[in-house]
Parts: C-alpha cells; sequence; structure tokens
C-alpha cells in the first residue's frame, strides 16, 4: 500500500522518524481494510516522491501500531497529521483530493509555519 518514499513507522520508531526529524512529516493513519485509505494511498505516494528531500512522508498502520494511534487520538480513517518541529501543525480527516494535502505540505514548508 506505501510507495517506494512512504516511510513505515510503528510504535517503536515513531518519536525518532517523527517527532525528532528535521524535516516536516505528514504521517498518514491508515488500516488495510479501510477503503477511502486505499483511495488515497497513490496520492499520498506521489507526494512522498514528488517532496522527497524537503520532507518525510509516512504512514501508521492503525491496527498494528495501537499505542501510537491512541496517543494522537485517531478515530476516524484516513486521518493525517502533519508535523513539524514534534507538533502537529495540521490535521486532515477523510479522504481528500490530493490538492488539499499539498496545500498541507506546502504551508508546512513554508518558514512562517
Amino acid at each position: 500500500m506505501a510507495g517506494n518514499d512512504v516511510l513505515e513507522l510503528g510504535d517503536a520508531n515513531f518519536k525518532k522518524e517523527v517527532l525528532e526529524s528535521d524535516v516536516p512529516v505528514l504521517v498518514d493513519f491508515t488500516a488495510a481494510w479501510c477503503a477511502p485509505c486505499r483511495a488515497i494511498a497513490p496520492a499520498v505516494a506521489e507526494l512522498a516522491s514528488r517532496y522527497k528531500g524537503q520532507m518525510k512522508v509516512a504512514k501508521v498502520d492503525v491496527d498494528a501500531n495501537q499505542d501510537t494511534s491512541q496517543e494522537y487520538g485517531i478515530r476516524s480513517l484516513p486521518t493525517l497529521l502533519v508535523f513539524k518541529g514534534g507538533k502537529i501543525v495540521e490535521q486532515i480527516v477523510g479522504a481528500v483530493p490530493k490538492s488539499r494535502l499539498e496545500g498541507a505540505i506546502t504551508k508546512a514548508l513554508s518558514p512562517q509555519a
């Protein structure tokens, strides 16, 4: 389900890869059984490739990583969180158009964010 440039994160490496990251991180909380998650997966993978080196794009399987999912109050799928400097700067819930995801990424990459 993840593209080559999408990191697969879990409870064990979430802190290091997201909270301690030097670049913004888009985290897609997803599940294999979630149809809307599968629907946006190609857009997430495309954005991961497009912004490679500028930011990280990752996914977390909520079924396999319940601690992280509970910590961030994930109740609907897909939920995408944008982290910058270890803090959430944007939250997107649901299968949204790629342009909405890209807007969140460009906002996170701007110096003001």
